[in-house]
């Protein structure tokens, strides 16, 4: 079997070497690397290092040096041909079955490298001639150096069907139209593919000519055209100036990915090196994951027109699986109308960096695009706001990063509208409520039991639920019992509520469900027939309560949201509190950075539910003053 360098070099790429030596040797981050004691030799100071970008590991110690390959065959001890198979297991590649034509293959491939640097080099020749003229204006025009065109290998492709191909036929048609150079048609001679373009390399991380990307001269569609998939070349892949970016990259610890070719260019040329380009489609998975493998934060910096836009929000959908602790991205956004190109040759590389000092976070940019996604002063409006968000949010995999963004959205949401008194509900943020269903005449309402879980189990031994609120709650259903029905699944979380209260709060849902028309004076009346006037009345006392919901008169709409969002409350606190219960056990049992991770997010959702019931206070009074005792 005879693998190709193409091959070979694509498993590398797929291959997060840190990872896969992670696995058996303690690392950690050192800059841009990873350090660690070497495997190889004894040593107490760590002297090897991991480099993902170059792809290689070095010890400094015993000089021990290779790729993922050699790891496995050095370090694990596995023939050549079993390290390969492993990797490319891990990878989701296929390797190649063993045949005859192997070799020939592997011949191809490197022929194909020749076939495109030839090309590349006869492009830069017809620049430099006489047909270039117009292809030499435009480089002009667009303010391109000789330096930069010589850097970037700048060419010119005839306005003629058959130059190219006359010019490399000792290579052969067949390899010609393999490498995408000519176009071949049924029953006609094949014909060059780029004609009357200026030409730009496409080159591999190891600055090997792999494709052609041509902008026409002139008027004409498209005005952009790219290679065509070969064995070289996967545009899906492929980041155009990778190469040349790597470096720049490392010095300057960042990296801009902008919309085409001339936007990396004209940054390049104005001292920003450190810029990357799709190919003229959105960014794909493997590009961002390329990109995270570079940066830890790459900066999207797309045109600043309408169509620039809506990349950047796909960009920033399609990355959300993909997100992961101190992964993520950042967003310029440029001047209404202009791409980089335009803003650097107006205003210099200044321009530029003013713009990125403004950049803003992938969940700003996220919030901001659904804020101004439709109006949202309606009721409805703002729940389909809610659901969105929502969507976006469970879309994340990395379940730490999905539990941020949610309290995120949370906390923003009550911050923007929290004069509308809507809010998140923790755990099941936007899901409807179940339907009520009516009992049967003369039966008695028993009420749900909880959820058999983990947190229902510890709710005991963090307190249960909140007495104060739990008061208040009943003291609204009491002034408002047609609201009983609505609430029926989440109200039986109330029966944890021992003494007194608890049978208050059975009386009255059992008497409200019993006539659905029941206003609260009938209530009250009824209540007192059982025996539970007193505490009843004491309840209603409105100046013992400070929320919309226990007062006797006022804006029956607001009393009713407030009552929704206190229950949602009620409910979501006795969860957050057994499960910081659990998180703060799993600290002191064994320290992780995911159990820390769990537990900030966790004290941070119990401030957000402390946030939204200080909202919910009608004046200056502490929601606590009231008493708090047993009745």
């Amino acid at each position: 079997m005879s693998l190709t360098p193409a091959f070979l070099d694509e498993l590398r790429a797929r291959t997060s070497l840190s990872a896969l030596i992670g696995k058996t040797t303690k690392l950690t981050k050192a800059g841009r690397e990873y350090k660690g004691c070497c495997p190889f030799h004894n040593e107490k100071s760590p002297s090897f290092y991991v480099n993902d970008d170059k792809g290689f590991y070095h010890c400094f110690g015993c000089s021990a040096h290779g790729d993922a390959i050699r790891w496995m065959t050095d370090q694990r001890g596995l023939p050549f041909m079993d390290a390969v198979k492993e990797l490319a297991q891990a990878a989701g590649m296929d390797v190649p079955a063993p045949d005859k034509r192997s070799a020939e293959r592997a011949e191809k491939a490197q022929s194909l490298h020749d076939v495109m640097a030839a090309a590349a080099e006869w492009f830069r020749a017809q620049l430099d001639g006489i047909e270039g003229a117009a292809a030499r204006a435009l480089l002009e025009k667009r303010g391109i150096s000789d330096a930069t065109k010589r850097a970037f290998g700048f060419g010119f492709a005839p306005d003629a069907r058959g130059k190219l191909r006359a010019a490399l036929k000792h290579f052969g048609d067949a390899m010609l139209i393999e490498a995408g150079l000519l176009i071949s048609v049924e029953n006609k001679e094949p014909y060059d593919r780029f004609r009357e373009r200026l030409m730009i390399p496409i080159r591999d991380q190891r600055g090997r000519v792999i494709a052609f990307g041509g902008r026409i001269i002139g008027d004409g569609e498209p005005k952009y055209l790219n290679s065509p998939d070969t064995p070289l070349f996967d545009k899906g892949r492929t980041l155009y100036n990778l190469d040349r970016a790597l470096p720049a990259a490392r010095k300057a610890d960042r990296v801009f990915v902008v919309e085409g070719y001339m936007d990396a260019i004209a940054l390049a040329q104005a001292g920003i090196g450190e810029v990357v380009a799709p190919l003229g489609t959105a960014l794909t998975e493997h590009q961002l994951e390329r990109l995270w493998r570079i940066a830890d934060v790459p900066t999207l910096c797309f045109d600043g027109d309408n169509a620039g836009q809506k990349a950047a929000i796909r960009a920033a959908h399609r990355a959300l699986p993909l997100l992961a602790p101190a992964r993520s991205l950042r967003f310029v956004t440029l001047p209404e109308g202009q791409d980089p190109d335009d803003l650097i040759r107006a205003k210099g590389a200044g321009a530029f960096e003013a713009c990125v000092r403004e950049s803003t976070h992938l969940v700003d940019r996220l919030w901001t695009h659904e804020v101004a996604a439709q109006a949202l002063t309606t009721p409805e409006q703002r729940a389909g706001f809610r659901a969105r968000m929502a969507e976006l949010a469970k879309t994340i995999g990395d379940p730490v990063v999905r539990s941020e963004y949610q309290a995120e959205f949370r906390r923003r949401y009550d911050e923007q509208f929290g004069n509308q008194r809507r809010s998140f509900d923790r755990g099941r943020p936007f899901e409807p409520r179940q339907p009520f269903t009516p009992r049967r005449p003369g039966q008695k309402w028993t009420p749900p039991p909880p959820p058999v879980t983990e947190d229902a189990k510890a709710l005991h031994a963090v307190g249960g639920i909140d007495r104060v609120l739990a008061k208040a709650v009943l003291a609204g259903l009491i002034r408002h019992p047609v609201e009983i029905a609505r609430h029926m699944e989440v109200l039986g979380s109330l029966r944890m509520a021992d003494g007194a209260l608890g049978r208050l709060f059975e009386a009255v849902v059992d008497v409200a469900l019993e006539d659905q028309e029941l206003d609260s004076a009938r209530l009250v009346t009824i209540l007192g027939n059982s025996g539970f006037e007193a505490v009843a009345r004491d309840l209603l006392r409105a100046d013992r309560m400070p929320y919309s919901f226990t007062q006797p008169t006022g804006d029956v709409t607001r009393a009713r949201e407030d009552l929704d969002e206190a229950i949602a409350i009620l409910v979501a606190g006795p969860e957050v509190d057994a499960a910081l219960a659990d998180a703060t056990v799993a600290m002191q049992t064994r320290f992780t950075d995911e159990a820390f991770e769990r537990q900030v997010a966790l004290l941070r959702e119990k401030q957000a539910l402390e946030l939204r019931l200080a909202n919910l206070v009608q004046s200056n009074e502490d929601a606590r003053a009231f008493d708090s005792e047993d009745d």
